[in-house]
């Protein structure tokens, strides 16, 4: 379905696509065959008729392979290295630079290969909620599939605003069947995904996963927002019925999508937000899940959106039932579904939304000397954005035999385009100017490290994010954290007290305290990055490590 961006359906004669064929000739390419927004319907027919390995699935979604590719491939993402962003870009490993003459060539490359196509899809639409901030984005792009996934995943013009549309802010050329040309220099392997913020264009080559185009526009955003003083996030946000807003942030694993898919609230979106003076707003158009152990029982909603207008990735089916099975990992573990957000029955239409009241860190402590819940002063909100801290445990990748700490700044450093700390000082901005009460809440071990200990229950969890939503846990007793300098509530209605404190938890206390410190110096060496461009005061608010402790 199409919706215009006030989240009321459009008529069916609203829907139809403006053009059969449209001119690309403003971007070098002659292709007589060019369709424009077209409907699902009519996607679901050229996929199945050009692309190999397409389906129609038993609930009706568009099943779809993305041939070798099944994840994003972030060695191979480059920046275009221009003189009006040299000083903006945080240069290094995130944002490999590259030479303006190589994106020019791959860009080249990638026009002439589109322009050898019989037939080609532009999803014209639009980035973020807010048409304060909205970024008009062009995709490109030869395969039906990777045109439907666009269409869920940015913001659906209705038919004026697409007969308004004009030219866009940012285009994505998806040549993605076709290898890279690596005697440019810069490019290192057959897959490019390139970006020149100074053009507003964004390149692929070598790789037809379409989460590419997804999160090539989160960083876009994340290059964007800031300079206009809006925060842009990498997390899930809800409301309450009274309008009282929440956004968690974590890393995969940590609880993010399952806690803030809470039937009692209304879904503003689950992975990429801004926040300006006014609210926040949902970055795109629809939902990306993880389909791997999809369960009709546990994530319901889900389950359910995966319908006509889906779009399932890399999924195994039954070739007489079509019926998917959401165990089988064979083609990948990362089996995905996109649709669009108003599949989701409880989403908040238009996906805006008023001044957060909390905004919770979520992480998967497997060492278990996080507490379950705990608050955090801005500076140290600041530290722990900066950090972005979770942990992997054994069979989660191979060679992984014990818990290793993992840090992503800012719950999101593959897509950050500036340094982190500046969307930690915008985070302390909004921090100061609302007053907003920032949670770090464990959902990973108790009791002792992983091997050891359990799983934190997520009907703990659950229980914690309740009382932080009724506005009970604020107002608790607390203590202070001797290693991590948190303050620790000593009661939650629904969480037993002991369970509170991580030291009460270990049958061994000398043993909590090794660990403590290991994972404290673990924060120490990870933030040695970050501490040259930092303020005293964030620095302050690291772990006690040895004497300090």
């Amino acid at each position: 379905m199409n919706t215009t961006l006030n989240g009321q359906p459009d008529t069916p004669q609203k829907t139809r696509s403006l053009h059969v064929t449209f001119s690309l000739a403003k971007h070098g390419i002659e292709v007589a065959e060019v369709l424009r927004n077209p409907a699902p319907a009519r996607l679901y027919e050229e996929a199945l008729a050009h692309e190999k390995g397409s389906a129609i699935s038993s609930t009706g979604a568009l099943i779809a392979r993305s041939g070798e590719k099944t994840g994003r491939s972030p060695k191979d993402k480059r920046v275009a290295h221009h003189p009006e962003v040299t000083d903006d870009v945080w240069w290094g490993d995130v944002n490999i630079e590259m030479e303006p003459d190589s994106f020019d060539a791959l860009q080249q490359q990638a026009v002439n290969y589109l322009n050898t196509r019989d037939r080609l899809y532009v999803i014209d639409a639009y980035a973020g909620w807010d048409p304060r901030y909205r970024v008009k984005v062009r995709v490109i792009c030869e395969r039906a599939y990777h045109a439907l996934f666009m269409h869920n995943m940015l913001i659906r013009p209705n038919r004026e605003e697409l007969a308004d549309f004009g030219e866009p802010d940012y285009t994505i050329y998806n040549a993605g069947r076709l290898a890279a040309n690596q005697e440019l220099p810069g490019v290192t392997s057959s897959t490019s995904v390139s970006l020149c913020l100074s053009r507003g264009e964004f390149v692929i080559l070598g790789t037809e996963y379409a989460g590419e185009m997804k999160k090539g526009v989160f960083t876009i955003m994340n290059y964007i927002m800031p300079k206009q003083g809006v925060l842009s996030m990498h997390c899930s946000a809800n409301e309450g019925h009274d309008g009282d807003v929440s956004v968690f942030f974590g890393l995969s694993g940590t609880g993010k999508t399952t806690l803030s898919a809470d039937p009692r609230r209304r879904l503003i979106g689950d992975d990429e937000h801004c926040w300006t003076d006014e609210g926040v707003f949902n970055i795109e158009g629809g939902c990306y899940a993880k389909a791997i152990g999809l369960d009709p029982r546990a994530e319901p909603e889900i389950y359910n959106a995966i319908r006509f207008g889906a779009v399932l990735e890399n999924v195994v089916y039954d070739p007489v039932t079509r019926e998917v099975d959401y165990h089988d990992g064979s083609i990948t573990e990362n089996t995905r579904c996109s649709y669009p957000i108003e599949f989701i029955p409880n989403a908040r239409l238009p996906c805006v939304g008023g001044t957060p009241k909390n905004v919770i860190f979520l992480t998967c402590d497997a060492f278990s000397v996080l507490p379950p819940v705990s608050k955090l002063t801005p500076a140290q909100a600041m530290y722990h954005f900066i950090s972005g801290y979770t942990a992997k445990v054994a069979g989660t990748e191979m060679g992984v035999t014990e818990p290793q700490a993992t840090f992503s700044a800012c719950f999101g450093a593959p897509f950050l385009v500036l340094h982190p700390t500046h969307y930690a000082e915008l985070l302390a901005e909004k921090i100061r100017a609302t007053g907003v009460q920032v949670w770090l809440v464990n959902t990973g071990w108790t009791g002792g490290p992983y091997g050891e200990g359990r799983r934190m229950s997520l009907a703990h969890t659950r229980a914690i994010i309740d009382a932080i939503h009724d506005g009970s846990l604020k107002d608790q007793e607390t203590v202070t954290d001797p290693t991590f300098g948190v303050q620790v509530p000593l009661q939650c209605h629904g969480v037993p007290d002991e369970v509170l404190i991580p030291a009460k938890t270990w049958a061994d206390p000398a043993a909590y305290e090794e660990m403590a410190q290991h994972l404290a110096g673990l924060f120490h060496k990870n933030f040695q990055a970050y501490a040259d461009q930092a303020s005293p005061e964030i620095v302050a608010a690291a772990p006690r490590v040895g004497e300090m402790a």
